[in-house]
C-alpha cells in the first residue's frame, strides 16, 4: 500500500490539479500538433498536473473545412493518438485531446480520453452548429443518439468504449470524476454536461474551437461560470488559439477554469505560444456542496431516469501536487480582496441591513428605537443602520435613543468615541452610570468586589453585561420603543455574548448575520461615501482604529481586556467559521487551508483598506491552537445561546446561525469528532 499523501499536499485535502492546454496549431498537420501535445503534457506533469484538456479538433486542426475528410489526414489522426497515449503512463497525467475519428461509415467530432497508457474511452460531440459561420454538419454526424452500449470503437488493434453517456473515475481517488462535452454542447439549453454532473462527474471539460468576435470572450466565460454553479462542479474550456486557419475567422485561445461559479484561473488570450492555464479543484468541497443540496439529488432523481452513464475507470495515482495551493484563496472568506467586490458586498450588506430595520419598526408602528452605544465597531455598526433606517422612512434621528453605559472598566476613548459619534449623528443621546446599580448587585450576592477585592471574574463581567441589557429594555418600555441588538456573527460563533438579559438580547438584531471582520469595511464603506452625513466621518476614522474589547475588566499595567487575546484573532475565527459551516470541511482542511492562507503575509492580496500592522503571518501551531478553541466553542459551548437568537437578517453567504435559519444543532453536543481529526490529521507545526 502506498503511503498516505503528507499533510502540505492539496491531494491529501481533496485537490486535484487541471489545466486547460493552448498550443499552437498547426492546421492539417497532425504530426506537428502532436508534438505540441507531447510538449505541453511533459510541461503539465512537470507542474503536478493530474487532468489535461485539449481544445477542439486539436491534433487536425479546426479550421480545415473539407481537408478534414481526408483519408491520409485521419488516418494519421489515429496513428498520434497511439503515440500520444502511452506517455500519459510515463507522465502520470490523463489528457483529454481533440480529433476528427471514424465510425460506421460516419465521421464524429470527438473527444479522446487518455490515460494510464491507453485510450480510456471517446465522446462524440452531440450537438453540430450549422448556422452563420459554422458548417460542422457538411462533415459530422452528431454524437447525440451515440451510446457505448451500441458498440465500441476500433482505434488501431484495441476496442475503445465510445459515447456520450461515459463518465470517467479515478478509482483510487474518491470523488475524482469528470466528463467531457464539446463547443457547442454548452450554448445548448440543456448541455449534455448538465446530467453527466447529475451523474457524479465533479470537473466538467469542454474541448471548444469557438472562433472570437467582439464580446464572445465574456459570454463564454458567462456560460463557464454559470454552468460551473448551476451543476455544481468545476468547470475546464480550452479554446482554439494561434495557427488556426484565419481565412474566415480569427481566434483568441481562451481558457478558464471555474468551480461552483468562481473563477479560479484565466489563461492569456491572442497569445503566439503554446501555453498552459492551471488551478487546483476542489472535488471534496464539490461533493459537500451537493450534498447540503437536496433539489440536486432531486433532479439527478428526475432527469437520470432512462438514462444510464458507463463509469470507466482509471488509476490516478499518487499524489504529485505538492507546493502551493494553486487557486485564489482568501485570508477574509467574508472580505473579498477585489475593491470593486467589496464596494459592491459592503452596499449589499448594509442595505439588507437597512431593510430589514425598516421592515421591522413599520411591522411594530414604531418610531422610536433604544440602542447601547459603546464606542466599539459593533454598536457603530447598528448606530449607523438605524440613522439610514430612520432617514429612508422619513422619521427623525431623535427617534433613536443611544445610551452610552460606563461600567468598571470603560476607558475614556471608548466613552468619548460614543458621545462623539451620538452628536455628530443627531440622535438623543443619553449616559447611565451603571457602576451603583452594579455594586448593588454584587454586595446583593455576596461578590468579593463589593467588599474591596480585585475580584474580576465571569460574575463580576456579567453583572455589568447583563445590566446594561437590563437597562435598555427598561428604557425601551418607558418610551415606547425596541432594543436594537448589536452582536455579530463571529460572537455568535464563539458564544462570545452574555445570555439572557444581556448582549445576547435584543428585540431585533442587525449585525447577527454580520462577521466582525466585514464589519470594519462596512463602517468604513458608509464613511467613505458619507451615506449618514459627513459629520461622523472622523469619528468613525477613530473607532476603526480602537482595538476590541468588552471593557468589563479593569486594565492592568496599561493594557485594556483584549477579546482576540482570550477567543483568539478574528481573521482566523471568520475563517474557521465561513469553511466549517458552509461547506463542511474537516478541520484538518481548514487548518491547512488557513496556513495557505495565512502563512505568508507578502504573498496574495489583502482587502482595501487593511492597515499595516494587520498585514500579519500565522503558523501551523497557532492556528491549530485557535482552531481546537474554536472547535470546543462552536460545537460543544455555544450553541444553547443560539437556540434562542431573536431576530435578524441574513447578510452573508453560509452566514446564518439563526435556529430558524442556515444551522440547527444540539445544544448538548460534544466537540470530540472534530477534536479527534484535527489531533489526528494535523502536525503541530
Amino acid at each position: 500500500m502506498a503511503d498516505a499523501p503528507p499533510f502540505h499536499s492539496p491531494t491529501t485535502h481533496g485537490f486535484v490539479r487541471v489545466a486547460a492546454a493552448t498550443p499552437v496549431v498547426h492546421t492539417a498537420d497532425p504530426v506537428a500538433n502532436a508534438e505540441e501535445h507531447v510538449a505541453l503534457i511533459r510541461r503539465a506533469a512537470a507542474e503536478g498536473v493530474e487532468l489535461l484538456v485539449f481544445p477542439e479538433l486539436s491534433l487536425s486542426a479546426y479550421a480545415i473545412d473539407d481537408l478534414v475528410m481526408q483519408g491520409a489526414l485521419l488516418d494519421e489522426v489515429e496513428r498520434q493518438i497511439a503515440l500520444l497515449a502511452p506517455l500519459t503512463a510515463e507522465t502520470g497525467v490523463a489528457a483529454v485531446v481533440g480529433a476528427p475519428l471514424r465510425r460506421d461509415d460516419r465521421l464524429y467530432n470527438c473527444a479522446v480520453v487518455l490515460g494510464n497508457g491507453r485510450v480510456l474511452g471517446v465522446v462524440p460531440k452531440t450537438y453540430l452548429p450549422n448556422y452563420r459561420e459554422y458548417y460542422e454538419k457538411r462533415w459530422f454526424s452528431a454524437g447525440g443518439d451515440v451510446s457505448s452500449h451500441d458498440g465500441a470503437l476500433t482505434l488501431g488493434d484495441e476496442e475503445v468504449p465510445f459515447g456520450t453517456d461515459l463518465v470517467f473515475e479515478a478509482a483510487d481517488r474518491p470523488g475524482f470524476v469528470f466528463a467531457v462535452e464539446i463547443c457547442e454542447d454548452y450554448w445548448a439549453p440543456l448541455p449534455p454536461s448538465t446530467r453527466q454532473a447529475l451523474a457524479g462527474a465533479r470537473i466538467l471539460l469542454n474541448l471548444s474551437a469557438s472562433n472570437i468576435v467582439i464580446g464572445k470572450a465574456e459570454e463564454r466565460a458567462l456560460l463557464c461560470a454559470s454552468q460551473s454553479a448551476r451543476a455544481m462542479a468545476a468547470y475546464v474550456f480550452a479554446a482554439s488559439g494561434w495557427g488556426e486557419s484565419t481565412t474566415d475567422l480569427a481566434w483568441d485561445g481562451q481558457a478558464t477554469i471555474h468551480e461552483l461559479g468562481a473563477c479560479l484561473a484565466s489563461g492569456e488570450r491572442f497569445a503566439l505560444e503554446s501555453h498552459l492555464t492551471i488551478a487546483d479543484v476542489d472535488i471534496e468541497r464539490i461533493g459537500l456542496d451537493r450534498l447540503r443540496n437536496g433539489t440536486f439529488a432531486d433532479c439527478a432523481r428526475d432527469e437520470l431516469d432512462g438514462y444510464v452513464f458507463e463509469r470507466v475507470l482509471f488509476e490516478a495515482g499518487e499524489a504529485r501536487t505538492g507546493g502551493p495551493l494553486r487557486r485564489p484563496l482568501d485570508r477574509f472568506p467574508f472580505v473579498p480582496d477585489d475593491p470593486a467586490r467589496l464596494d459592491q458586498d459592503c452596499y449589499e450588506a448594509f442595505n439588507i441591513q437597512v431593510q430589514g430595520l425598516m421592515r421591522r419598526m413599520k411591522a411594530t408602528n414604531g418610531e422610536r428605537l433604544v440602542i447601547g452605544v459603546s464606542g466599539g465597531l459593533d454598536s457603530t455598526q447598528a448606530l449607523l443602520v438605524a440613522c439610514r433606517a430612520f432617514d429612508r422612512l422619513g422619521l427623525p434621528r431623535t427617534g433613536i435613543l443611544g445610551y452610552t453605559m460606563p461600567g468598571f472598566a470603560t476607558s475614556e476613548g471608548t466613552k468619548s468615541n460614543a458621545w462623539t459619534l451620538m452628536r455628530a449623528l443627531g440622535v438623543t443621546g443619553e449616559e447611565i452610570d451603571i457602576r451603583p446599580t452594579a455594586m448593588t448587585m454584587l454586595e446583593g450576592i455576596g461578590h468579593p468586589f463589593a467588599q474591596g477585592e480585585p475580584v474580576h471574574d465571569i460574575t463580576f463581567e456579567n453583572v455589568q453585561a447583563g445590566l446594561r441589557t437590563d437597562y435598555l429594555f427598561r428604557l425601551a418600555n418607558h418610551h415606547g420603543a425596541f432594543v436594537l441588538g448589536t452582536g455579530d456573527l463571529s460572537e455568535l460563533a464563539l458564544g462570545w455574548a452574555t445570555y439572557g438579559v444581556g448582549d445576547h438580547m435584543s428585540h431585533y438584531n442587525v449585525n447577527g448575520g454580520v462577521a466582525k471582520t466585514l464589519i470594519r469595511h462596512l463602517i468604513r464603506w458608509v464613511a467613505d461615501r458619507e451615506v449618514v452625513g459627513a459629520e461622523a466621518v472622523p469619528v468613525l476614522r477613530g473607532i476603526l482604529d480602537t482595538e476590541i474589547s468588552p471593557e468589563l475588566v479593569p486594565a492592568t499595567d496599561g493594557k485594556i481586556q483584549s477579546t482576540e487575546g482570550t477567543v483568539g484573532p478574528y481573521p482566523l475565527n471568520d475563517f474557521f467559521l465561513f469553511y466549517i459551516t458552509r461547506y463542511g470541511l474537516k478541520p484538518s482542511k481548514v487548518a491547512w487551508l488557513c496556513h495557505e492562507a495565512w502563512r505568508d503575509a507578502s504573498r496574495g492580496h489583502w482587502p482595501a483598506g487593511t492597515p499595516e500592522d494587520e498585514r500579519v503571518e500565522y503558523d501551523l501551531a497557532t492556528i491549530k491552537h485557535w482552531l481546537r478553541k474554536f472547535l470546543v466553542r462552536f460545537f460543544q459551548t455555544a450553541q444553547f445561546k443560539r437556540s434562542a437568537l431573536p431576530n435578524g437578517p441574513k447578510v452573508v453567504t453560509g452566514g446564518s446561525l439563526s435556529p430558524r435559519g442556515d444551522w440547527r444543532a444540539p445544544s448538548d453536543s460534544t466537540a470530540r469528532v472534530w477534536l479527534d481529526e484535527l489531533e489526528a490529521n494535523v502536525p503541530d507545526a
